[in-house]
């Protein structure tokens, strides 16, 4: 189990340019190399204000009480101590912020050259600190509810083409245990469109096999039923039979481990382990296979939608699967298979 987060990284941070976890606060969790930055540079921070200190524990017991998960837990506290170190410096206290102390704080993240989607990822850390703040009578008003996220571009996400993923699957051999759990691993991943972080929560019985179901606690402590394809089925009872209780005996009979996945010391992988797996699996295609450059575990997940988009399934249907709480959030695979089409057009029309 992890440390508390709530209490992980308390003082990690100095300024609004302190590097913080990459990717959304609903996204990946940070660094260790972001982690050790902004160790490093709390030695020259103003010691936190108690008023500071105690916003953000209440800001990191109302994230778990939502059952949002741990590293998004830890993301929010580190962006919203940050702010606190800087704040601390100018002498005001969470009850003292106005709009324009806010603006002043984002300006000072972009002349630093922070990017659009970090800047937007702090604010939205900035809104749920202030919010709780509001809920717990310590202020009137969120001033961060006034305040825009700069605009983000607009990147689409990295689909893999099913040869590719083909390529990918089919190089992953099944002779040792470690093997014979990867290939279940990302079989799985592809065929239910699965977070890391969902993979590597899934219990033992998670999977049904007569109902061809996969049972996901997804983001917000929300359980979804997910199909599960025959490829799947077969590399996660193969695993089970033979993979898996080959890496529970090296706990050395500890505590046994009821998650699905298990790490080669009969531990919960963690989602680092999935992501060094997934690219150590991507260099041994042969080739390289220039489609799987940059390839990571969310790409799995892209592919999956897309795939299913572009095999004529429903949008809706799309967004239940994915555990997506807004139709617009999937809408980005509509832009995917547009411009799919759109390449199509250009190369096979005589007149495009």
């Amino acid at each position: 189990m992890a440390a508390n987060p709530g209490h992980a990284v308390t003082d990690t941070a100095t300024s609004p340019g302190a590097t913080g976890p990459p990717g959304t606060a609903s996204g990946r969790a940070g660094s260790s190399g972001s982690a050790a930055r902004a160790a490093a540079q709390s030695a020259a921070a103003p010691a936190m204000s108690d008023g500071w200190q105690q916003a953000l524990d209440e800001l990191a017991d109302d994230l778990r009480r939502r059952a949002v998960a741990r590293h998004t837990v830890r993301a929010y506290r580190l962006d919203c101590t940050q702010l606190a170190h800087w704040a601390t410096g100018k002498h005001v206290e969470p009850a003292n912020v106005e709009l324009r102390t806010l603006r002043r704080y984002l300006a000072a993240l972009s002349e630093q050259g922070q990017a659009a989607t970090t800047v937007a990822r702090k604010l939205a850390a900035i809104r749920a600190l202030f919010r709780v703040q509001v809920a717990a009578g310590r202020r009137p008003d969120n001033p961060a509810e006034l305040l825009s996220a700069p605009k983000r571009p607009q990147r689409l996400p990295q689909v893999l083409r099913p040869g590719d993923v083909a390529a990918l699957l089919d190089r992953i051999p099944v002779t040792t245990p470690l093997e014979q759990r990867d290939r279940a691993l990302f079989e799985l991943a592809y065929a239910a469109g699965l977070r890391a972080e969902e993979l590597v929560s899934l219990e033992i019985g998670a999977v049904d096999f007569d109902a061809e179901t996969v049972r996901v606690d997804g983001k917000g402590g929300k359980t979804r039923l997910v199909p599960v394809g025959e490829h799947a089925l077969a590399r996660l009872a193969s695993y089970l039979e033979r993979g898996r209780p080959a890496l529970l005996t090296s706990a050395d009979g500890r505590v046994a481990e009821t998650a699905l996945f298990l790490s080669k010391s009969g531990r919960r992988l963690s989602t680092s382990d999935v992501r060094r797996r997934l690219r150590t699996w991507v260099r041994a295609v042969p080739g390289g296979a220039a489609g799987l450059a940059g390839t990571h575990p969310h790409a799995l997940r892209h592919s999956f939608a897309t795939h299913l988009l572009e095999g004529g399934a429903d949008l809706r249907a799309i967004q239940e699967l994915l555990g997506h709480a807004t139709i617009s959030t999937t809408q980005v695979y509509t832009r995917v298979d547009s411009t799919r089409l759109r390449s199509a057009y250009s190369r096979a029309h005589p007149r495009a």
